[in-house]
Formats: C-alpha cells, structure tokens, sequence
C-alpha cells in the first residue's frame, strides 16, 4: 500500500497540495483527474521520488517498483526489439515473445522491430518507451495521457491490456472513455485536495458537484440564521430582563463555526465565432492524389468528398497514414498533387493543428501573440476572448515560453475565435486539454452551426460528434456515411 499523509507543496507561490491524505491499496486501478494545473504530473513526480513534498510523509512498501513512461528518449540498442528486451526483467530475458507481443498490439509492425529505434517517430519513441515499461511488470503503473501517441487501433488494445494488468496503476487520460473502462477507484485533485471514490470520473464529479452545492445551501442558511440572531442582539441588548438570554446569543455566535464562501474555480467556456452559410455545400474534393516526393508512393489517392453545411465529419485510422495531411490539403496549406479541393465563396475555415504551437512566438505573451494576428486588433475583444480560455486578468500576460501544453492549445483555440468561420477543421483538438475542457470543446462544436472535420482517435468524441467518417485504412482513404457506432457494427478495426 502507498500511503500519503499531510503532504503540503507549492511551486512559485502556487499552493498545489494542502495538507493531502490518500491511500493506493493492492489492486487499485486509479483514474486520475483534475483541471490542467492542478497537480496530476506532480503527484506522479512524488510517487516517482522525482522531488519531496514541503511537508508531510510518503510511503510505499519496501521493494516496492514504479513503472513510470519517460519521455525522454534515450536508447542504446540497435534495434526496436532489442531495446524493448531491455524491459524485461533479469529472469526473463530470453522472452523475446513478450516483448514482440507488446510491441505489435502497440502498433509496431514485424519490419518495425529490426528498425533503428533512432529511426521512428517521435509517437513511436515514446510507445518504445511504454513497452518496457510494460514488460517489466512494475508493481505499479503511473500513465500521464498514454492515449496522446496511439491510434484507436493501439488504444483498444492497451485499454483491454489494462484490464488484465495484475497489479495496481493510475492513469491521468483526457478520454474519459478510455480510462473509465480500465480503472475503478478515481481520485480527484481538487482545491490543492486529493480525494478519492470507488467509482468512474462521472462519479466522482456528481459527488464533488453536490456536496459544493450542499456546502453553498449550508453557508447561505447559516447567514440567514446569523443575521437573525444579530438582529435580536441589536433589539434586546439593552433589555435588563433578558440581558442572560442576549449574552447567551453572542457567545453561540462568537463560537459558531464560519462557513466560507467556495472560490469560483474558473472554467474554459466559449462558442465558435459562426460565420452565416447559406448554400448547401462549402467544399468539394474531386479525385485527389497526393504524395510528398515525386519518388514517394501515393499517401492518398483518388479521394473524393462533399463537405455540405452542418457536417460533423470525423476522420479516424492508424498513425502516420495521412489523416494530418489530408486535414492540411483541406485547409489549403498543402497543394494537391493531382486532382482539385475548392470551396464556395462564403466559406471560411478555421484551423487548428497539434504542429501549431510550434508557431506560436515564445516571446510573445498570451495578450500580444492574438493581437499579432492581425485578423482584429481591439484589446478589449482580445482580454475577452482570453478570459474565455482561462487568462483572466494577468495570467493574459504570460509568456508564451512558460505555458503548459495545455495552456497553449488554449492559446490555438483562441486564435480561431478571433475571426468567424463556418468551416472547422480540427486536428486532435482534445491533446493537452483536460476532461472538463475537452466536455466544453465537445459542445461548443455540437452547437457549431457550420461544419466540422475532426482527426481524432478519442473514441468518446467519435461517438458523440460523428455524422459521417473518412477512414484510413491499408486499402486507401474512403468516406463512410454514418455514425461511429454505425461504423462499428458494420466493420472491425484490425
């Protein structure tokens, strides 16, 4: 068992942990959640012994082994499967089969495996990473959003592996779908408090939900009862009769517990800035073709799609099969290399890609990297549409360099809002951002009254936003009319 007891930290006057209590008992299976920022990496940095708390006591069992995914890459074989072998322990070394049964069900292919680790993808890398960490069998497992490198294919097959693994794990995962159907306790940090349930996220956030909402009715009920009883002190105080009663009355008030006021938490909340499409189709895709090399293979061919208004169209497959690109032949910042994408002259696209934080200026604050896009140049439009995405006030005036992940993405999505679109197109739009936003995302492109062309391989996002599906798959590229559950009934994923 792990037990944390009274454990306090801060970093840079930002108070993470307060005084926190928690146990991990044998056969835990944990999903970890709170809002970006709250301490979930953290945390897993103490179970790691990475650094120590201010204050407070955590322990784990003697002997006791972390199995923690590293992100950064340091190899020292000379092949995929060589290096994965490093996972295993002493005593079973020779179980090549493990290793090659891990990395396959992780999406590596047979060719894969006598590859220079060197040579992959930085996705890959890190799902190289995972896989010794897997083979080593730790007694327990930390996952920081494992989800973020694998396609649904591989995400499938960890989260079925996941229910099977023996020993205890805690997953931090913005797929909620994905991480409720491995785990079955949930521990939530929430105002620098951890807390814990035996149940899924929904759970814990109804719980969280009413009891706030109970402490609220509580603290109004007593103000009233209080200012009651002041009242009556003010009208009997003078009162020879029953100046025992009054004096009675102030020392209740004087010993009765305050209840605080809950601080607002601030949450992302915002709606697509829509522009008017009044005409039926936006888009047409007349047999595409395109390859990156004269010398390479065709990564699409012979593609052909309508994009008509109010379309949720969500674009699944394997890595590194051409969903990013054909997203950005969709957009118009790759050209095709035979065949045609156009629009209609009221369409206006809205682009947000993972590759795009790379174009954010590191020197830029939040405030000045919007006002450079020069697409609309009224700061007091600018400090709305930050206080939208969680920059109220001074946080609006960060740098760019010290924002998380997370922050950026928001910084992404802002920039999109800062011009109407009609037309959406989002490349994994849910990386980096927590459950709660990832919910906020999931309605503000729900009532979007344009369309939408989302890669995603969150499955609960397909279930919910997919009117139709581009599939990528070994036989080429094609357009499925349906729902995803439709897709599922009717297919099988490899």
């Amino acid at each position: 068992m792990i037990s944390g007891k009274n454990l306090s930290l801060s970093f840079g006057g930002q108070t993470l942990f307060d005084s926190v209590s928690f146990n991990i008992n044998t056969g835990d299976k944990i999903g970890l959640i709170g809002r970006n920022g709250s301490g979930k990496t953290t945390l897993f940095s103490l179970l790691n012994s990475e650094f120590k708390p201010d204050s407070g006591q955590l322990s784990l069992p003697k002997g006791y082994s972390i199995g923690y995914v590293k992100q950064q890459i340091v190899f020292t074989e000379n092949t995929v499967l060589g290096e994965g072998c490093l996972g295993l322990r002493p005593d079973e070394r020779y179980n090549e089969w493990q290793v090659e049964k891990l990395l396959s069900g992780l999406g590596f292919s047979d060719e894969d495996m006598y590859r220079e680790p060197m040579e992959m993808s930085g996705g890959y890398q890190v799902r190289l990473n995972l896989t010794k960490v897997l083979a080593y069998e730790p007694n327990i497992l930390l996952l920081d959003e494992p989800t973020n490198y694998l396609d649904i294919r591989s995400a499938r097959w960890l989260m079925n592996f996941l229910k099977s693994w023996p020993n205890e794990l805690v997953i931090i995962s913005h797929d909620r779908h994905f991480m409720d159907s491995i785990t079955n306790h949930t521990m939530a940090i929430h105002r620098q408090k951890i807390r814990k349930l035996r149940g899924s996220s929904i759970d814990m956030a109804t719980k969280i939900t009413e009891e706030e909402e109970l402490h609220e009715k509580t603290r109004l009920n007593k103000e009233k009862k209080d200012e009651k009883t002041r009242l009556f002190i003010n009208t009997f105080r003078s009162k020879a009769n029953i100046a025992s009663l009054v004096q009675s009355r102030i020392k209740a008030l004087e010993r009765s517990e305050k209840i605080t006021k809950l601080d607002q938490i601030q949450t992302l909340d915002f709606s697509f800035n829509e522009a008017p499409f009044h005409a039926k189709a936006m888009m047409h895709v007349k047999n595409l073709y395109f390859k990156y090399a004269e010398e390479s293979p065709f990564l699409i061919r012979k593609f052909n799609l309508t994009v008509e208004k109010n379309d949720r169209i969500c674009v699944i497959g394997k890595n590194g099969i051409g969903k990013s690109t054909l997203l950005k032949l969709l957009a118009g910042f790759l050209k095709p290399s035979e065949g045609s994408v156009s629009y209609h002259d009221n369409t206006q696209k809205g682009f947000f890609g993972q590759t795009n934080i790379a174009t954010l200026n590191p020197e830029h604050t939040i405030e000045e990297e919007l006002l450079s896009c020069d697409k609309i140049n009224n700061r007091e439009t600018i400090r709305t549409i930050c206080g939208t995405m969680m920059f109220s006030g001074d946080a609006a005036l960060k740098k760019i360099s010290v924002l998380s992940g997370g922050e950026k993405s928001r910084v992404l999505l802002a920039k999109i809002l800062l011009s109407p679109s009609n037309l959406l197109l989002l490349d994994e739009p849910t990386h980096h951002l927590d459950i709660e936003s990832c919910d906020v995302l999931v309605e503000a492109i729900e009532s979007f009254g344009g369309a939408s062309i989302i890669v995603t391989h969150n499955e609960s996002f397909l279930h919910l936003l997919a009117k139709k599906l581009i599939v990528f798959n070994e036989k080429g590229v094609s357009v499925f009319l349906g729902s995803y559950q439709e897709f599922l009934d009717k297919n099988k994923w490899e």
